[in-house]
């Protein structure tokens, strides 16, 4: 039995992060992976998909905006094969890029299938592992639901990147963030796209203006969206195309079939039922604020907690845990209030903290006041093809702290980290009116609201 002073079950950005962190502080690391190191995010995930959204994006600006700019450009074509090609490229660099941090830090590496035998052992390739810590960060993966009649047909995001050629009409069954950023991607692409919605709205989490507001961004971008609709059976056809049916009656037919419902943990792979670890009613890894599962010395964070599943969360929890455990640090708690995220849809989404109905509900009605602002985004507004710029501020209490910091348009995925730091450390409405704006910019609007 090999011993180490501490195991990542997964080489993920959480796996990564967390076991680079305590080799830092020289503890003796192991990371155990199955499948390509960086897991979801820089295999399938969010690196890959904000290539394919800037390629889009750029594409998009093109066809929009050039000649309103008296540019003479034009794309006659979309050549996805060089997308992929150099996309794969860059993600083969990233790999590189890891297994060089891990040589510098000395941290060990484990290609293969790990599996518990107790609460401290570990199997891989018929080796057993030990350590007094050991975190479960193996993530998780696209949800296939099983009362769909030829779901067999159909694929999820991780395939969508292994797309060698772009199909002429695709259906996404969901729109949460995968199904509303694909949806993006592949119609700026020139892919047909219609988007198949459960609920009356996409995106349900978001705040109500911004779920409208997209809305009618991707209708109005084209993309057809059928709200109110489930998914009854997926049929091929002759000419190999699909037909989607619905419950609700009608179908549509197209090339392919992406499903984007929702990801569910890995726990069901690594024999967890030789432990006394405990799982919710969805399978996901029970734990408490500091990533303590019911097993002292075991430890789990990123997707597979089901909590925030966000790249930024997951590496933040795993090297303030090594932080603790190796450094003599105090435990770090996450305050999932005043976490920031941005979809990257056109245009994208940025957030911090709450909704309105979010902060209504915890404060009162009383208690909250919001302030909003709607105008063109610069880059837009010489001639017919106008882009608005929504931003929203939520703030409590007589001071006005700031609980939620919303804003869609383009830039915004740039200009919102430091909002961010600023709605950490309590700042308030009139902090935001001290400031001075940098003018003439979109991010302005966030300090000089009325």
């Amino acid at each position: 039995m090999k011993t180490y002073d501490y195991i990542a079950i997964g080489g993920g950005s959480a796996g990564i992060a967390s076991a680079n962190r305590a080799a830092e502080y020289g503890a003796k690391a192991l990371i155990i992976e199955e499948e390509a190191v960086g897991g979801t995010c820089v295999n399938v995930g969010c690196v890959p998909k904000k290539i394919s959204w800037i390629a889009a994006t750029t594409k998009h600006t093109i066809d929009t905006y050039s000649s309103e700019m008296g540019l003479d450009a034009e794309v006659k074509q979309v050549d996805y094969q060089t997308l992929k090609k150099n996309r794969d490229a860059y993600i083969d660099r990233v790999h590189h890029s890891y297994f060089s941090g891990f040589e510098s830090r000395g941290t060990a590496f484990v290609s293969g299938h790990a599996t518990f035998v107790d609460n401290h052992t570990i199997e891989v390739n018929g080796e057993t592992y030990t350590a007094p810590h050991i975190a479960i960060v193996a993530g998780g993966r696209p949800f296939l639901p099983d009362d769909i009649e030829g779901i067999e047909l159909a694929e999820t995001s991780n395939d969508f990147f292994q797309w060698e050629t772009l199909p002429q009409r695709v259906v996404i069954v969901g729109a949460g963030y995968v199904g509303t950023e694909l949806a993006g991607v592949l119609n700026h692409l020139g892919v047909e796209v219609t988007m198949v919605v459960r609920d009356a709205e996409v995106l349900t989490s978001f705040d109500q203006d911004f779920r409208e507001r997209m809305g009618e961004q991707l209708r109005q971008s084209g993309i057809q969206v059928a709200t109110q609709h489930t998914v009854k059976a997926i049929r091929q056809n002759d000419d190999h195309t699909l037909t989607v049916m619905y419950r609700e009656g009608g179908e549509v037919t197209a090339d392919r079939v992406i499903m984007a419902v929702g990801r569910i943990p890995n726990t069901d792979r690594l024999g967890l039922e030789n432990t006394d670890v405990l799982l919710d009613k969805r399978g996901f890894v029970k734990v408490d604020d500091y990533f303590h599962t019911s097993v002292e010395g075991v430890y789990a964070f990123g997707d597979i907690i089901g909590r925030t599943q966000l790249t930024p969360v997951a590496i933040k929890a795993g090297r303030t845990l090594s932080d603790t455990l190796f450094n003599g640090q105090p435990p770090f708690k996450m305050n999932d209030d005043v976490i920031p995220t941005v979809m990257f849809t056109e245009p994208p989404i940025g957030k911090i903290g709450l909704t309105e109905a979010q902060a209504i509900d915890r404060y009162g009605n009383d208690q909250v006041k919001v302030y909003k602002n709607t105008f063109t985004a610069m880059q837009t507004a010489l001639g017919d093809h106008r882009e608005p710029v929504l931003m929203k501020l939520i703030t409590q209490g007589a001071d006005e702290k700031i609980v939620g910091l919303w804003a869609m348009g383009v830039g915004v995925d740039e200009m919102i980290q430091g909002f961010a730091v600023a709605i950490q450390m309590g700042a308030t409405k009139a902090d935001f009116d001290r400031t001075v704006a940098i003018h003439p910019t979109g991010s302005e609007e966030l300090v000089t609201m009325r």
